[in-house]
């Protein structure tokens, strides 16, 4: 894997040439994996003219962090605890092998952290990087999407199972400690996100963090739930009704968000606007009077950040391309009752080649448990 991290490089180190910037510091942790292959709690990536580093502060257990071993060809320095920020220690590192420019990721730097650059390195003329190892990360490779392939896997075996369980009674904290515990027993590194399970009232509620309300006859249960697998990150949602046949009202609702997902699934094409997606899914719900209760967009992104670009919302721009992993996720939730979320991770691929990829395949059925 060390060619492909190095050929990573070499695409920002061509496009910073081309900016007018001899080297990058890359700060954000998802960006210093994606570029070196591993990535430390707190450490920086150096991208220049010769070998790349990658700094490291010191472990307070000895020893480099745990976790997958960095690029061969990278030089790695960890510091010792008296060295400081490994982003300082960077500037300082091109400053003193002659480099006139150096561009660093704004938007992961602190106000005083920008200042120390300064500081420690006055002649060195910092410029902005912006998301442009973000933009890098936007179309996968194959290794990536066969990371997130059995991320996606991991976490459909893990709610299958769950859901052949016993429910009623249980309490949706508990719930959600046993899909994150059957996670790791699958393979993963852990949850991809908190993992939220909600129930009656709380059902449907995006991001719900899990309380002590138990399971009772004729809830809405909603989960989302996601799997991290060698730093891959999946998502999926489901809302099922516990115990007994479902009542009409619950019917219609659940149909009419499975209708809404289903357009935004369909929308997912290579040259699609990402605000298309978002409005074919937003139509559908506007059309059966939730306007709005629909959140600020119908999904985003995911790869090793589980909400990363692109975002699916309104006022988005840009147009999806082939091999982009996405999560496709409305929801509706009614006040004092309860509601429902249905969350896909896919892959768009264009129409030849069969349309979007599914990886999240536990079915979709409103399921009385």
């Amino acid at each position: 894997m060390s060619e492909v991290y190095a050929a990573r490089r070499d695409r920002l180190r061509e496009r910073c040439h081309a900016a007018g910037s001899e080297a990058a510091l890359v700060s954000g942790n998802a960006n210093v994996r994606y570029l070196a292959g591993t990535a430390p709690a707190g450490a920086v990536l150096l991208v220049c003219p010769g070998r790349d580093v990658l700094l490291c502060p010191c472990d307070p257990c000895g020893g480099e962090a745990s976790g997958p071993r960095a690029a061969e060809d990278l030089q790695v320095v960890v510091l010792a605890e008296a060295d400081g920020d490994p982003a300082v220690a960077a500037a300082e590192h091109a400053a003193a092998a002659g480099r006139s420019s150096l561009a660093v990721e704004e938007h992961h730097l602190t106000v005083s952290r920008h200042r120390a650059l300064r500081s420690v390195a006055p002649r060195l003329r910092l410029t902005d990087l912006g998301p442009a190892v973000e933009q890098q990360r936007l179309v996968k490779d194959d290794e990536e999407i066969s990371s997130l392939r059995i991320a996606a896997e991991i976490a459909d075996q893990a709610l299958g199972e769950l859901l052949e369980s016993i429910l009623v009674g249980r309490t949706e904290r508990h719930l959600a400690l046993e899909l994150e515990r059957r996670l790791v027993d699958h393979g993963a590194t852990g949850p991809a996100f908190p993992t939220s399970v909600g129930t009656g009232p709380n059902s449907g509620l995006a991001g719900h963090l899990p309380g002590d309300r138990r399971v009772e006859e004729g809830d809405f249960l909603s989960v989302c739930v996601g799997a991290d697998y060698r730093g891959y990150r999946s998502e999926i949602g489901r809302t099922f009704v516990i115990g007994t046949s479902p009542a009409d009202w619950q019917i219609e609702l659940y149909d009419q968000v499975f209708a809404a997902q289903r357009a935004g699934r369909e929308a997912l094409a290579p040259g699609t606007p990402y605000r298309e997606v978002d409005r074919a899914a937003r139509l559908v719900l506007e059309a059966a009077g939730h306007g709005e209760r629909v959140g600020p967009g119908v999904g985003h992104g995911v790869g090793l950040e589980n909400d990363e670009d692109p975002r699916l919302t309104p006022s988005a721009m840009g147009k999806l391309d082939a091999c982009v992993p996405v999560t496709v996720d409305p929801g509706v939730h009614l006040p004092g009752r309860g509601g429902v979320r249905i969350d896909d991770t896919l892959v768009v691929r264009p129409e030849a080649d069969g349309g979007p990829e599914l990886l999240t395949i536990t079915t979709k059925e409103l399921l009385a448990l």
